[in-house]
């Protein structure tokens, strides 16, 4: 069974001006363990797309269905990661990670353990009485990402989560996040500008048109064994075929 599928999915914004048709008869799956990058020209619905399967935006028609069921509002078995880290500046890093599961009353002993594991595995847990100003723009991402994770979610969904740090920051947090999220054994959609970014991580790209969006192509990538970290695929001899294919979709939009 696919782990989430999206059905005919279409959607129009209504302003004094007019109906804005975004989104139109989107159609995809993603198999448990997939890392899928979705890319597309700037304005195209990108972002609405990962809302959507969030949740947080219901369709004007089509459905979402996770593990087979119709996804109708906020689902706690999505994890979202976002743009920002979302950190709390008044509060420090265990106080911060640990947000979420004291808010949904998940606290209890087993989660703390799971917890300390986490940052005790992504080298953050000497970190834990430091505040967010503290902590450089990778460690921030990191906490990010294992607040999210101390939930359990079944999928997660990231929105651009490297787009504030600079560029090196930027290729090696990507790295760190992406082998945290297989470690971890989690599903991943991913929105993203980069197609470098999107093919150094992914097993799939679905490439957008212009708006109204459709799926103008889905890419699906394989590399060797031996590439198995973004940035190790930065080196592989498929990657340049993967970067001129995709760009050459964004760049001649129907």
């Amino acid at each position: 069974m696919n782990l989430v599928e999206v059905k005919k999915v279409y959607i129009n914004y209504h302003t004094p001006q007019g109906e804005t048709e975004v989104l139109k008869d989107i159609s995809l799956t993603i198999e448990e363990g997939d890392f899928i990058s979705i890319i597309g020209p700037s304005g195209c619905g990108k972002s609405t797309l990962l809302n959507i399967i969030s949740g947080v935006i219901k369709p004007s028609q089509g459905k979402v269905f996770l593990e087979g069921n119709e996804i109708s509002g906020i689902d706690t078995r999505i994890g979202y990661m976002f743009q920002r880290d979302q950190l709390f500046p008044w509060l420090n890093l265990w106080d911060n990670v640990s947000i979420a599961l004291k808010i949904q009353g998940k606290f209890h002993k087993d989660a703390k353990d799971y917890l300390n594991s986490l940052l005790e595995s992504y080298g953050l847990a000497s970190f834990k009485n430091y505040y967010p100003h503290e902590l450089s723009g990778g460690m921030r991402q990191r906490a990010a990402l294992i607040r999210t994770l101390a939930l359990s979610p079944h999928i997660l969904l990231l929105d651009e989560p490297f787009a504030a740090l600079d560029y090196q920051t930027r290729l090696k947090v990507c790295d760190e996040i992406y082998q945290i999220i297989k470690s971890a054994g989690k599903t991943a959609i991913m929105v993203t500008h980069d197609i470098a970014e999107a093919i150094s991580t992914s097993s799939k790209v679905i490439v957008l048109s212009k708006r109204p969006s459709h799926i103008k192509k889905e890419v699906l990538l394989e590399f060797g064994d031996e590439y198995d970290t973004p940035l190790k695929r930065r080196e592989a001899p498929e990657f340049r075929n993967y970067f001129n294919a995709i760009w050459k979709e964004l760049d001649f939009n129907d």
